[in-house]
């Protein structure tokens, strides 16, 4: 529409101009005519697509993939325009490049997902110039498509590698000095350099003519259950995420890690009333189920119920197990209401309450002060992180472990007590 605009003033104001600028027109028309010719009479002119994964995973960087080749017997200027999901509330996802003829390329860019749910990518707009740079032809790539996004699998993978390998610690889980054994015998084998000297085996060694050990394993089927509070207290974002999130994802890579040490992993939600319980096993589609539950809740607006909670749990957990309650006390009010149900349910399993530190109340009470109004800002701060503190001291007082955590350290901080607990023979 420019283009025509502007030819439409050119001619208007010609005859005013002398001869040389009717020659300029003309040249100028024929270029344009050229140009379109050039980019619209093509027999193949260009390809593209769009590589979405299945699904994508909350709270990571995604990756994804444009690919586009060039079919013109000419180089060409591109641009990409990918109609994103209104969830990333971007509106500048702009690529330009060039290609050669017959020239391929990858374009490569990553989305951050927030939320679990659904998201809609729509069309791909994708604008070309011929080397003229006259005219702008456009493109309609791929139909609309919706990818779910799930609790993040991607960091699920990332532990279950390293657990596999044994090289936790890489991702800051720390190696736990076993006290003894654990119970569970295992085999007798060849004696190799660092093998425990107590666990000689005297009467094989005699028989073999060299010297056996007896090697113990890790007691299995110990049954692990994860329980997500998703009332109002988890609603709290922390750098884009939920504290719900935060939770889920934890979750996640426990029972995956419980199941990879040959443990049971179940899991229990719970808001004003029970949501979902899938009862602790470690079949090979456990993990499976636990993710689509995990990917369908969401948070609540109500207080936990943890008297329903303690209920379901007498009912429903007939073996002692490690219960790992994720929840949120802002106030020692708040914990004092549900203390009573917890050192109940700390009398029949091995219960560790895991809550969130506030990061910005940290702060505060780190930022130097410039006049009155901060020293009364930074007190007020002190004290409700001195609460915190506090509310760790008051479980331990009552048996009941614990874990006060920044969100972004809670996957690793949980997968630590748990590695400890296991080898402590405390499950």
């Amino acid at each position: 529409m420019g283009l025509c605009v502007s030819l439409f003033l050119f001619s208007f104001f010609l005859p005013w101009l002398g001869d040389l600028p009717y020659v300029v027109f003309w040249v100028f028309v024929l270029l344009v005519l050229i140009d379109g010719v050039l980019l619209y009479r093509a027999k193949r002119d260009v390809f593209l697509r769009r590589d979405v994964p299945e699904r994508l995973s909350n709270g990571d960087e995604n990756e994804l993939k444009i690919y586009v080749e060039n079919f013109y017997a000419f180089g060409i200027h591109i641009g990409i325009i990918d109609e994103i999901p209104f969830q990333f509330q971007k509106r500048d996802l702009w690529f330009k490049s060039n290609l050669k003829a017959g020239e391929r390329k990858t374009i490569t860019y990553t989305l951050r997902p927030t939320k679990r749910g659904e998201y809609v990518f729509g069309k791909i707009r994708l604008y070309v110039q011929s080397p003229l740079r006259l005219i702008t032809r456009r493109f309609n790539f791929a139909d609309e498509v919706t990818v779910p996004v799930y609790p993040s699998f991607l960091q699920l993978r990332k532990y279950e590698l390293m657990a596999i390998s044994n090289r936790l610690s890489e991702f800051g889980i720390k190696k736990i000095r076993r006290i003894g054994h654990s119970m569970e015998f295992d085999q007798v084998k060849s004696y190799v350099q660092g093998d425990d000297y107590r666990t000689v085996n005297w009467k094989a060694t005699a028989r073999k003519s060299e010297l056996m050990v007896n090697s113990f394993t890790d007691e299995k089927s110990q049954h692990v259950y994860c329980i997500i509070d998703k009332s109002r207290s988890m609603k709290m974002p922390f750098e884009g995420l939920s504290l719900l999130d935060y939770a889920i994802n934890a979750s996640l890579v426990l029972s995956n890690v419980a199941l990879v040490k040959q443990d049971k992993a179940g899991l229990m939600t719970i808001a004003e009333q029970i949501g979902t319980i899938v009862p602790a096993d470690r079949r090979p589609t456990q993990l499976g189920r636990i993710m689509e539950v995990l990917y369908k809740e969401k948070t609540r607006y109500l207080e936990l119920n943890m008297e329903a909670l303690y209920t379901n749990v007498r009912g429903t957990l007939r073996q002692r197990s490690l219960v790992v309650l994720f929840t949120n006390f802002e106030s020692m009010s708040a914990l004092n209401r549900q203390l009573p149900f917890l050192k109940r349910m700390a009398k029949f399993h091995l219960l560790l309450v895991v809550f969130f530190e506030n990061t910005e109340l940290k702060a505060i009470t780190e930022k130097p002060v410039q006049d009155v109004e901060d020293i009364y800002i930074q007190t007020i701060a002190t004290k409700f992180a001195y609460e915190k503190k506090l509310m760790v001291r008051e479980l331990a007082k009552h048996g009941i472990l614990s874990i006060l955590t920044p969100p972004d350290k809670l996957t690793i901080n949980v997968v630590n007590r748990y590695l400890a607990l296991k080898a402590q023979q405390k499950i």
